[in-house]
């Protein structure tokens, strides 16, 4: 954020930080932010262009266009009923859409459905896996409907999940983070190169969570493409490069989760000294709208650490600089101005309307 300001000291006192809220978490864990990747020389490995579903007279699904890359993970966030599993279905081939293309790694997947599913793995709602057999067996039984999938690519994705141990145990006797494991090293067999996971960490207590985003991360270090739809916003956040969100049939917004946030970021905490004065002058402008339930707009922990005095704002930061020059010919003092991004919770609810999802 620049700021011009008459007084030099006070515009000094100015703060551009988002870092006091939740958008910050997307670079948790060693995250490499996707703003840093050459996303241009990438390969587009899944293109979803203009689809349309219509069931009967109804549309469902409203000119959905979205790509996905190698090597990145790329979120699919709606609410219930927002068509993200008849998305999914679509990308899969278990249903046609009425209209559009969907195509991966250059083919059609309604033209060309078997060149084009040999380049997917997918786990659609839960993994199907046979509890009465073991780990093991149940991936052989797999390996058989592929063609070219011998032992060694099995022990390969059973040390990819990390099953070692429990590969030759029967399935009933597994966790559901285990189960989801297996569904994965399933789904990998085939060496696909776009991974599509339904809710991976549904169900997960937060160390599954933990060790499911860390090995989805590694898929795509290691050059894959992974698609994941979940309910989980704070997840999807941690996890994903780039996002779509879809409700009603329709996509709202397609970008990296920074990328997103930051464009949609209208808040502003002003702290100024005398409160009342500064207060008033910022009610004044034609710019500003003033947040008066801000528990309500902004996390709980930016509003507590941002004191009784502060007064939080929706207002476009073009007009900050111009403001903070009006307080100090007004003798106010501006002590600070933080710029706040939006979680990507909050965002999502404010594109869907307050939609819940489930």
């Amino acid at each position: 954020m620049s700021i011009q300001s008459a007084d030099k000291a006070e515009a000094e006192a100015v703060k551009d930080s988002t870092s006091t809220n939740a958008a910050s978490s997307f670079h948790a864990d060693n995250q490499t932010e996707s703003a840093d990747r050459d996303d241009s020389i990438k390969e587009t490995v899944l293109s979803v262009q203009h689809v349309k579903k219509r069931i009967k007279r109804k549309m469902i699904i409203h000119d959905v266009t979205f790509d996905v890359r190698a090597g990145e993970i790329f979120g699919f966030l709606g609410p219930n009923g927002a068509g993200k599993t008849t998305t999914i279905r679509m990308l899969v081939d278990l249903i046609k859409p009425t209209e559009g293309t969907i195509t991966v790694c250059g083919h059609n997947v309604n033209r060309d459905p078997e060149q084009a599913l040999q380049h997917i793995g997918s786990i659609v709602e839960n993994p199907e896996v046979y509890g009465y057999l073991t780990g093991w067996e149940n991936l052989e039984h797999f390996a058989r409907m592929q063609p070219g999938i011998d032992e060694h690519r099995i022990r390969e994705v059973v040390e990819l999940v990390r099953l070692e141990r429990r590969i030759h145990d029967k399935v009933s006797t597994y966790s559901l983070g285990m189960r989801q494991r297996l569904g994965i090293a399933q789904a990998l067999l085939g060496r696909p190169k776009l991974l599509i996971l339904d809710e991976p960490t549904n169900g997960l207590d937060p160390k599954g969570i933990k060790e499911m985003r860390a090995f989805i991360r590694l898929l795509a270090s290691e050059g894959m493409a992974v698609f994941v739809s979940s309910h989980l916003l704070s997840e999807i956040q941690l996890l994903c490069d780039r996002v779509a969100i879809i409700s009603r049939g329709k996509v709202l917004a397609v970008g990296g989760v920074r990328e997103l946030v930051e464009t949609h970021s209208r808040l502003a905490v002003w702290q100024l000294e005398p409160h009342d004065q500064g207060l008033a002058l910022l009610q004044k402008s034609p710019y500003v709208q003033i947040i008066t339930n801000a528990d309500e707009a902004v996390d709980d922990s930016i509003v507590a650490a941002s004191g009784d005095e502060a007064i939080f704002t929706e207002m476009d930061e073009e007009h900050i600089a111009e403001l903070v020059a009006q307080m100090t010919a007004s003798g106010i003092s501006v002590k600070g101005v933080t710029k706040i991004n939006p979680t990507l919770e909050q965002l999502f609810l404010k594109m869907t309307e307050g939609e819940i999802l489930e």
